[in-house]
């Protein structure tokens, strides 16, 4: 009987420990502290919404297998499974937004820290993530993929080049790191290969006049680079890539503490190429060889009331050079083998500093030495570039005005042993350096009527010490319908000072003469910009994003070389005339709650300039352009996809006369990429891919690219007395060597691998 009762006993108490009830508690985190979580418990079928703290709870639950499915509209959906044999608490579940870019915080459009939803000047941002969807050694490879934005190559050999925005030339887009005017003039055309891309924390890019705050330069948009923050940087990456063109590149960066309040980031970049490759047999290296290295470090000091400074230098050195298969340096600047060699320094140093007072001023500057010396042939280009800048702002607002003073200085040494840098005499000419000092004030007041209106005023005031007086005024309209509707309005003035030989590369390579035959008055624009940003969440949670914009700019004194008049000559001269650059581009973004992810770009533009009346397609300028980036996540295999990828239509070609053979206008090309990313280790990714699926290179379709390359140094050419070239057996078409004739790099499809690791 004992037995009988002891066994009920226990049966009763197993019964009623499994009937025992318990309870599951979390919390949500987001970008949004306002955003009210859907949480569904799936087997229970229980549903509840977070609170004000972002909280939820459920109760009297059986031991069981439960799946949370956590979820908010724009938002991408979580799930999370519980084997609940206990109470359980959940924390930090974090919410992802499907549009990236809701809350990033931009500072090119106004020189302050806004909301970009709130900023009256559109920005676009790209991020790190972004890049590495095709992850390239450079950040002027990388921009291939931002619509609106074209790498363009300017030489077959040397491979040096200049970043279009809107069809406009390098020259009239201003590249800043960290806000600082340091990469222009010279380093515009070799300056932007060395900067590493792993101390990237995200790329803004401006299209249209910023003139007003950052001066001449900011005719056509403005890029600027932003390094990481010490603080938000791991304490060591490193990324090694590899192709099986033989490119090797490294990214190293690490920081540490040197005492409690000095932190120090460092970046380390090393590029080497030094693989000849003639897969078009015209007796030419197809890709510049190259051996890169850079070194960046930046400094954190902490202040009193978290005021900032920082200060950053780089030193990049660069070695690339490409030509006939046999050169080599002991050709360098000879008239046997044919080569083109460049030798770059760069120096770099930059900081920004709080004034320890009341009012949110601050001092930022920058100083830079570039020194370059080259052979393009029998050509030599030694040139010498010194930047200091400093500029000093005030932040305040009053009331609905949020005002900007600021006040800048620039000085710039430039050097070179060109006619350019020397007097117009002949018998005695004299090296004379050019040196210009550009003062300047400039304010800006965005006032905000109310949540609906926005408004943003400018002026800038420069002094060139060659030119005179610059005004450059600035007016933007923000039109906020509300959180998912905002069109912006944005005009200005551009004004540009053009030199030639450290902004064109064609008036030193190849055996054109560089003719200039007026003083060159310096450029004027006028420019407008409408911008509407749609977003649209779905109820299925997926999100789509679109930003329209529609350009339109005018230009006075546009200054362009005229190679089609003498196939012997560059021309330069202000136009007769005038230029307008017009058209329209498009981004959609979208990401579903699958994780599939599209982001699209389509750009349609008209460049042209107009002299006695008659209107001309601007040359090597695509009418149309689309870019893409498609991933999508398999989470359960660790592995992303991204499939990434370019197109442009045809562009008009430079030719050396009526007898070329070659093709007038480019077909429509595309570069397309795909990438397999691993990321199921630690602190590991592994990743590899294909690039240019397509194998396209612009020799295909044309008898060939470089105009006699059997006789670079035109030896065997024959002239008439007026100079034109003679078409004889050996020269059937009338040419001379000319390396300019590019549209498209030169590289085949080829694979990557890498590997990269971060470590908190």
């Amino acid at each position: 009987m004992q037995k009988l009762f002891l066994f009920i006993v226990s049966i009763l108490c197993y019964h009623s420990v499994n009937a025992q009830d318990y309870s599951i508690q979390g919390n949500v985190i987001s970008d949004n502290q306002n955003l009210k979580v859907s949480v569904l418990l799936i087997e229970a079928k229980k549903q509840t919404l977070t609170d004000s703290l972002s909280n939820f709870e459920f109760n009297r639950l059986k031991s069981a297998t439960y799946n949370l499915k956590i979820s908010a509209i724009g938002y991408r959906t979580v799930y999370v499974k519980i084997e609940l044999k206990k109470d359980t608490v959940l924390t930090n579940i974090k919410l992802e937004s499907l549009d990236e870019k809701l809350n990033e915080v931009v500072v090119t459009g106004t020189q302050k820290e806004v909301n970009r939803l709130e900023s009256p000047v559109p920005v676009e941002i790209f991020t790190a993530t972004f890049f590495r969807k095709n992850p390239t050694p450079s950040i002027f490879e990388a921009l291939q993929n931002v619509n609106g934005v074209r790498p363009q190559l300017n030489c077959n050999i040397c491979n040096t080049g200049d970043i279009h925005i809107n069809g406009l030339e390098g020259p009239y887009t201003m590249v800043l790191i960290d806000g600082m005017p340091i990469v222009s003039s010279l380093s515009t055309v070799y300056g932007l290969s060395g900067i590493p891309n792993d101390l990237v924390e995200r790329i803004e890019v401006v299209k249209g006049p910023a003139s007003s705050l950052y001066g001449s330069e900011a005719v056509g948009g403005l890029i600027n680079i932003i390094t990481k923050k010490v603080q938000n940087a791991a304490a060591f990456s490193a990324d090694f890539m590899a192709t099986d063109y033989k490119e090797f590149n490294t990214d190293i960066g690490f920081k540490f503490n040197v005492s409690p309040k000095v932190s120090v980031l460092t970046g380390i970049n090393y590029f080497k190429y030094g693989n000849k490759v003639d897969h078009n047999h015209d007796g030419f290296t197809d890709v510049t060889l190259q051996d890169r290295v850079s070194v960046f470090q930046k400094w954190n000091i902490m202040r009193k009331e978290n005021r900032i400074f920082s200060v950053a230098a780089r030193y990049l050195y660069e070695d690339r050079w490409g030509g006939e298969m046999s050169w080599n340096k002991s050709f360098r600047g000879g008239n046997e083998v044919y080569g083109e060699s460049i030798y770059t320094k760069r120096l770099e140093f930059i900081g920004n500093y709080q004034l320890p007072v009341k009012e949110k001023m601050f001092v930022a500057f920058s100083l830079t030495n570039h020194d370059q010396d080259s052979r393009y042939g029998t050509t030599s280009y030694i040139a010498k570039q010194q930047i200091a800048f400093s500029q000093l702002t005030w932040d305040k607002k009053i009331g609905k005005n949020d005002l900007l003073f600021g006040a800048a200085l620039r000085y710039t040494f430039y050097d070179d042993n060109t006619p350019a840098t020397s007097s117009s005499s002949i018998i005695n000419a004299v090296n004379q350096p050019e040196k210009i000092l550009l003062p300047g004030l400039f304010v800006q007041d965005e006032i905000k009527l109310n949540k609906t209106h926005s408004f943003l005023t400018g002026l800038r005031y420069d002094y060139n010490s060659i030119h005179g007086s610059i005004i450059t005024p600035r007016l933007a309209y923000k039109l906020s319908l509300n959180e998912k509707n905002i069109i912006r309005i944005n005009a200005g003035t551009g004004f540009r000072v053009v030199n030639i030989f450290t902004e064109d590369h064609a008036a030193l390579t190849g055996a054109r003469d560089v003719i200039i035959n007026n003083d060159l008055k310096p450029e004027r624009t006028y420019n407008i910009n409408l911008n509407y940003i749609k977003k649209v969440y779905l109820k299925d949670g997926s999100f789509l994003g679109l930003d329209l914009s529609a350009f339109y700019t005018y230009f006075n004194n546009r200054i362009i070389g005229d190679f089609d008049t003498n196939p012997n000559q560059i021309i330069y001269d202000n136009l007769n005339g005038h230029a307008v650059s017009k058209g329209l581009t498009a981004n959609v973004d979208m990401t579903f709650s699958s994780g599939l992810k599209f982001i699209l770009g389509a750009t349609y533009q008209d460049v042209s300039f107009t002299e006695n009346g008659i209107k001309q397609q601007q040359i090597l300028t695509e009418k149309f352009s689309g870019t893409w980036a498609i991933s999508y996540k398999l989470r359960k295999l660790n592995l992303g996809i991204d499939y990434t990828g370019n197109v442009y239509s045809p562009m008009r070609l430079p030719l050396l006369g009526d007898l070329d053979p070659r093709r007038p206008f480019s077909p429509t090309w595309s570069i397309q990429n795909i990438q397999l990313v691993y990321d199921g280790f630690k602190n590991i990714e592994i990743y590899g891919g294909v690039k240019n699926l397509l194998n396209f290179t612009p020799n295909k379709g044309t008898p060939f690219i470089i105009a006699r390359s059997n006789d670079p140094f035109d030896k065997n050419v024959q002239f008439a007395p007026n100079g034109q070239v003679l078409v004889t057996p050996d020269n059937p078409y009338g040419l001379t060597f000319d390396p300019n004739y590019v549209y498209a790099p030169n590289q085949g499809i080829r694979g990557f691998i890498g590997v990269r690791v971060n470590i908190k």
